[in-house]
């Protein structure tokens, strides 16, 4: 048969001690707390994103391609070209046979063509202030050859004809030269005419555009005529 031990407070003064104890630490720390002014950590803030959800964004739809007609693959045949049809050949008539001669034409006598003085290309064209003036004898030109100068010999052996000369003019106008230009068909009349036509001829000079004297020319011709 079993017993149930029936104690008091008085029988455990330890643990009626612990309990006492117990309570005073609970009310020592309740009036602590109320008065307590530590200091207290701060926390740090959070730094975060804001997160906001994605729109969703349509599909882009392609552009619409052309339609492509469907295209004639056939090749194209050139026509045939028309049959090639030959010309009827032209009948010439029978050949009449060329004339011919054993005559020569002589060479034709055409004329030598001497080239004239070429003007020169940067000078323009001279306009005179005077009109030029040619040389002209100052004295009497029949004067220059007379039948006392047929020499006896000459007329004994009847030299006769006609000299051509011609005479070349300084400016203050004597003769200073003279050429036979066709001969009198004798040479002692030749040298008579320009040796006597030299020194008996007297000329005015010849003048240019601006009035000034020149030298130039004087042609002339003498017949040798035997004297009756």
């Amino acid at each position: 048969m079993a017993y149930a031990t029936h104690t008091t407070w008085k029988d455990r003064p330890g643990a009626v001690a612990g309990v006492i104890a117990v309570h005073a630490a609970l009310g020592y720390a309740l009036v602590t707390g109320l008065s307590f002014t530590g200091i207290v950590e701060k926390l740090p803030k959070l730094v975060g994103e804001t997160i906001v959800d994605p729109v969703p964004i349509p599909p882009v739809e392609p552009p619409p391609q052309p339609k492509v007609e469907p295209q004639d693959t056939a090749p194209q045949i050139a026509p045939a070209p028309a049959p090639f049809v030959p010309k009827a050949p032209i009948e010439l008539g029978p050949r009449t046979p060329m004339e011919t001669s054993d005559v020569i034409l002589p060479p034709l006598d055409l004329p030598s063509l001497v080239p004239g003085p070429t003007p020169s290309a940067s000078a323009g064209p001279k306009v005179d202030r005077f009109k030029p003036v040619a040389a002209a004898p100052r004295n009497n030109a029949g004067s220059w050859i007379t039948d006392a100068d047929y020499r006896s010999n000459w007329i004994r052996q009847e030299l006769t004809g006609v000299a051509r000369f011609r005479l070349d003019i300084s400016a203050s106008g004597q003769v200073t030269g003279c050429t036979i230009t066709s001969s009198s068909g004798h040479r002692e009349l030749d040298n008579a005419t320009c040796a006597l036509i030299s020194r008996r001829a007297k000329f005015k000079p010849a003048k240019d555009g601006n009035g000034e004297a020149v030298a130039s020319t004087f042609a002339s011709a003498v017949e040798w005529k035997i004297p009756d």
